[in-house]
């Protein structure tokens, strides 16, 4: 869709194509092992307990072993 070794400059494309140039030059940031695993664990309660809030999910998780915030 932009190609950027076209002579036609970035900007221009974007305006041509509406689209947002802040979606063009943004690289996504990879996440840890770490964030995935307490991602996972996060998911298994939920499944486990809907009715749970944020901080039944925190208790939840610290009574798994996990040092963190309700964020």
């Amino acid at each position: 869709m932009i190609d950027r070794t076209d002579e036609l400059p970035v900007k221009r494309q974007c305006e041509i194509l509406e689209l947002s140039r802040s979606g063009i030059y943004y690289t996504p940031v990879t996440i840890s092992a770490k964030d995935m695993e307490l991602m996972r664990q996060i998911d298994e309660i939920h499944l486990a307990y809907p009715f749970y809030g944020s901080r039944k999910i925190r208790n939840e998780l610290w009574a798994r072993g996990y040092e963190i915030g309700r964020d």
